[in-house]
């Protein structure tokens, strides 16, 4: 790639910062000093990383750099373009990456009255497109119920909220949307919102309720994430404090559709 070293500079002038860029990445910057100064050449892998941030192609870096400023300006998001629906992903990308990672997630749900339901959730980017994967762990040994659901989904970051659009994954596919806020504008522990789904205990009535995200990092220890996840009182002492005061307020109410009026 004879361009190479000039495509990464011009990838890079259109971040804050290489610093900035390495965290995202998980990229030593002095790594990545070298790269830009043409000391050495980024492995398939790592280029296939840097591009994947750009929204790019690893051969867009091969390109005459008047080609690569117009691939950078509009890169390739593999959507078909005939759907006005999937035009809304990723929305505001860059806004976006500021909150992928895993996730425990909070919510009450009308199947575990006076309970609230943690799960586990991890936001990443992909192909141009930012995903979501959960993972949903139910037991109750007294009525003999083991669940565990498994959700793939899109978001999408507009006017400093994410939307995020969910299905089940299996043959009885349902779908969940949630929307979700910081809780100021440089507070990234936590997102509140509120989400919306079919409760499977209430004769799969349509509810919606609170919800809340507490990021974990970017690489937690994936079987504690999991172990976690359940139903637990309001009381429990898993619940953090944030967490608590948010889904325990008396406005806090669960909301669901009657089957009959």
């Amino acid at each position: 790639m004879p361009y190479l070293v000039e495509n990464l500079k011009i990838a890079c002038a259109t971040r804050r910062s290489i610093s900035h860029l390495c965290r995202a990445i998980h990229i030593n910057r002095q790594q990545f000093n070298r790269y830009i100064n043409g000391q050495t050449r980024p492995s398939a892998h790592n280029l296939t990383r840097i591009a994947n941030y750009f929204d790019l192609d690893a051969s867009d870096f091969g390109l005459a750099p008047r080609l690569f400023r117009a691939r950078l300006r509009k890169p390739n998001s593999g959507l078909n373009q005939g759907s006005e629906l999937l035009k809304a992903f990723p929305g505001d990308l860059a806004a976006l990456r500021r909150h992928i990672g895993y996730y425990q997630t909070y919510y009450r749900s009308p199947s575990w009255p006076e309970m609230v339901v943690c799960s586990c959730s991890r936001i990443i980017e992909q192909g141009g497109l930012v995903h979501v994967k959960s993972m949903e762990r139910l037991r109750d040994p007294g009525n003999g119920i083991r669940q565990f659901t498994k959700y793939v989904g899109l978001a999408a970051f507009y006017r400093n909220r994410i939307f995020i659009t969910e299905r089940v994954v299996g043959p009885n596919a349902m779908l969940s949307q949630t929307i979700l806020l910081p809780f100021d504008e440089y507070q990234r522990v936590y997102l509140r919102g509120t989400t919306m789904g079919i409760s499977w205990r209430r004769e799969n009535l349509p509810y919606a309720s609170r919800m809340i995200w507490r990021h974990v990092g970017a690489e937690p220890d994936l079987r504690e994430l999991l172990a976690r996840c359940g139903p637990l009182p309001l009381s429990s002492r898993q619940l953090p404090p944030t967490v608590r005061s948010f889904l325990a307020d008396p406005s806090a109410e669960v909301y669901v559709v009657p089957a009959e009026y």
